[in-house]
């Protein structure tokens, strides 16, 4: 047996013969064992049901797939956190109601992201160390076969139990099972990848949405064709590849909970035919969305100065508070200021909304006189550094040797050199 505990090519054949005369998967593969192990051949599957096989290998297969998930995402997220770095005093606007709003940084922005994704490495952490082994557990779930087995020795049933679960490297054995475990840890599995999904769907969303706006794009390589038929085009085609992987993704939990919620009693097979397509799609989906966030953030590109002109051509209205607040410092009338400036934002507002100009409030008012005390101030006013708030502290506090990040990527540290930024082909 011991000889024969990877299955060769040769057997997966003869397995699949078995399967197709006696239409049972594992029975199949406990004929084929017999086989080439002759002399276990009547004691095999002794005790056991299908799912002894079955549900714990997929247990198995998830902890192994969460193991592998895992150090690809805080790869990600140190990547991420390295930009934001790069950039955290970069003044940007921010965007409410999709309407241009007080400056952020573009390194703000990014640790946005760089939050979420923490709360998706913390739920698949979690996810993997609550999986816990079905074990050996028979027909309804009684152990009533390993019972007669040990000829009525409970303290052997158990002590098979828990030596089963420390052989597959799991830590802990459900007391408690039918012929399956319970369908619900596969929700708990599917709703943490579906989650991280929506977390791939909304940070490449923003990742188009400034491509749209020019301020960041996503890596281009110097023949890649955005478009068959307008040559200028450069499509954020990664970007809406993860789109549409993180959507696919986070629909995913819907046929787990509808799979849970439809079992009899102790068990019913209605499950199984689904389970293998959910399951495994589940875990290949996370991984190509995986794929591309490696390979995007590993090259996104900011363009500083389209986001300089975007800042300096919304400033001027988001700046009049200031400018009000600096000429009541100067002695001047609150009410008296706020009108002046009401009437020259108007003015300017309709020279960029009517006629397609620049934004001139700035201009207008150096070149009024009520404002004299406060114009060898404008400049000071203006900078956009001054209107991003802590931005820029946030971001190092955040990403900083004992922070949020460093803290929960620290077990992760040997990992992150070893995964490679991978190539894209299409």
């Amino acid at each position: 047996m011991e000889s024969h505990v990877k299955i060769t090519d040769d057997e997966f054949e003869a397995a699949a013969a078995e399967e197709k005369r006696r239409r049972h998967d594992v029975m199949a593969h406990v004929h084929v064992f017999g086989q080439v192990a002759p002399a276990a051949a009547g004691i095999i599957h002794w005790g056991a049901t299908s799912p002894y096989c079955t549900d714990n290998g997929d247990l198995i297969a998830m902890k192994r797939g969460l193991d592998l998930l895992l150090p690809a995402l805080a790869r990600v997220i140190a990547r991420l956190s390295a930009f934001a770095k790069d950039h955290k005093g970069l003044a940007c606007l921010g965007y409410t109601h999709g309407q241009p709003a007080q400056p952020t940084t573009v390194g703000k922005r990014a640790c946005l992201w760089i939050q979420d994704l923490l709360m998706d490495l913390r739920n698949l952490e979690r996810a993997r160390d609550d999986l816990r082994f079905r074990g050996a557990k028979g027909t309804t779930g009684t152990q009533a076969s390993f019972l007669q087995i040990f000829d009525h020795d409970h303290e052997k049933v158990e002590q098979l139990d828990e030596l089963i679960t420390q052989k597959a490297g799991f830590e802990s054995v459900f007391t408690i099972t039918s012929q399956t475990y319970s369908r619900k840890v596969d929700i708990d599995i599917v709703n943490t990848l579906g989650s991280f999904g929506a977390t791939c769907e909304r940070v490449a969303g923003d990742i188009r949405h400034l491509a749209m706006l020019k301020e960041m794009e996503e890596p281009n390589e110097l023949d890649q064709i955005g478009s068959s038929a307008m040559a200028y085009k450069r499509n954020p085609m990664r970007a809406e590849r993860l789109c549409s992987l993180g959507r696919y993704l986070r629909n995913k939990p819907k046929e787990a909970l509808d799979t849970y919620s439809a079992q009899w009693l102790e068990m019913s097979l209605d499950d199984s035919a689904i389970r293998r397509i959910t399951i495994p799609e589940s875990f290949l989906c996370a991984d190509a969305c995986l794929i591309l966030l490696l390979n995007i953030t590993a090259g996104l590109v900011v363009y500083e100065e389209v986001i300089k002109r975007r800042v300096e051509a919304e400033l001027p209205f988001m700046a009049t508070e200031n400018l009000i607040m600096a000429c009541v410092h100067k002695g001047l009338s609150r009410q008296d200021a706020h009108e002046e400036i009401r009437v020259l934002s108007l003015e300017a507002a309709a020279q960029v909304k009517e006629r397609g100009r620049d934004n001139d409030l700035i201009d207008r008012i150096r070149q009024c006189d009520f404002f004299e005390p406060i114009h060898g101030s404008l400049d000071v006013l203006l900078d956009p550094n001054t209107f991003t708030g802590r931005a820029a502290e946030q971001v190092e506090k955040f990403t900083q040797v004992g922070g949020e990040v460093e803290t929960a990527l620290r077990s992760y540290h040997d990992h992150l050199d070893t995964i490679k930024i991978p190539d894209l082909h299409v």
